[in-house]
């Protein structure tokens, strides 16, 4: 059972790590067929950084390694706002694409399989994905990597924008009024 202190999905500060994806390949020999393995891992600390690793071996164990040895070396900072992203963003890799979109609270993350596994190792608690186009496991976890790549917060757009932060983060405006319509005059002929 998880206490406070654990945080959300075990939140501690260090790095987590999650094999999404395991590949066997075959390369047909004289003697028969000689297989190889891939593994796709993400690592994160489940506070805003994360890292996409992809390794290959003859076998299972030390592929899982060399792709967790390179999600480390690929981490990333990811801006967060609260538990959720800070606005929507469609990530492309290939084929492959994710749209993600911030989510309120108690909403959870709905994403699958390797989509997921990137938002909760980036420590995103509240999210909406997409997934379109291709269904490949590691296109689809490099394309929400794009996509939590291209997210920018407010500091940074103020910032390239050349304005104060208070001037951008300001109540949004209503947009125009509507006219209320006016009562319809009664015409003659009408039962009134």
């Amino acid at each position: 059972m998880a206490t406070e202190q654990d945080g959300f999905f075990g939140e501690t500060g260090e790095l987590q790590e999650a094999v999404v994806a395991i590949n066997r390949s075959a390369k047909v020999v004289k003697g028969g067929r000689r297989f190889s393995f891939s593994a796709l891992s993400v690592v994160g600390d489940r506070r805003g950084r994360v890292g996409l690793g992809y390794g290959k071996a003859n076998e299972v164990p030390p592929a899982v390694e060399k792709s967790i040895a390179e999600a480390k070396k690929n981490m990333v900072r990811v801006p967060l706002k609260g538990d959720t992203i800070p606005h929507e963003v469609m990530g492309r890799f290939g084929a492959a694409r994710v749209f993600m979109r911030p989510a309120g609270a108690g909403t959870g993350v709905i994403a699958g399989g390797g989509v997921r596994a990137v938002c909760q190792m980036v420590g995103i608690r509240n999210i909406l994905t997409k997934a379109m186009g291709s269904t490949n496991p590691v296109n689809l976890v490099k394309a929400a990597m794009d996509g939590l790549m291209r997210l920018k917060d407010a500091r940074e757009v103020a910032r390239l924008r050349g304005v104060p932060i208070e001037e951008l983060i300001q109540e949004a405006p209503a947009g125009p009024e509507m006219p209320t319509p006016k009562p319809a005059e009664a015409s003659e002929g009408q039962p009134q």
